[in-house]
């Protein structure tokens, strides 16, 4: 495990907008993607608030908070565009909730997660199936 101060760990968070932030590669070793999670002001202050804590002197193992998490997903073999936080992103077990990722299953080395976590209440966030291709929604 990675162990740094915590504005050493921000080095590595960058805002992209209002409401996201991008987790860059290095953040956690081995990261083959980039993370990135979405937040409101609230969710923002808990995230931050994870690490920070984190980061305290004698905080080892144990907690890991949310945006790590998604960092050490991004480094799951066969992972394929970004470790992707959604607005109910917190602090989980291996997986943060609210974590979600993409393999590739051509590639023999991918892993198989149908639920990181689990399969819960789901916090809000709910998955919509259809058979539309992205040419039929593009504008």
């Amino acid at each position: 495990m990675v162990v740094r101060d915590y504005n050493t760990e921000l080095t590595y968070i960058e805002r992209i907008s209002a409401n996201s932030f991008r987790i860059k590669k290095g953040f956690q070793p081995n990261m083959n993607v980039e993370g990135i999670f979405y937040a409101n002001s609230r969710l923002e202050k808990l995230m931050f608030d994870e690490l920070r804590n984190s980061c305290r002197p004698g905080m080892t193992g144990g907690f890991l908070p949310g945006v790590k998490q998604i960092a050490n997903v991004a480094a799951l073999p066969g992972i394929v565009g970004r470790s992707v936080g959604l607005p109910d992103i917190h602090s989980g077990y291996g997986f943060a909730i609210g974590n979600m990722a993409a393999f590739d299953m051509s590639d023999p080395t991918s892993i198989v997660s149908p639920g990181g976590v689990g399969f819960d209440i789901n916090c809000g966030v709910r998955l919509l199936r259809t058979n539309l291709f992205e040419k039929d929604v593009k504008p």
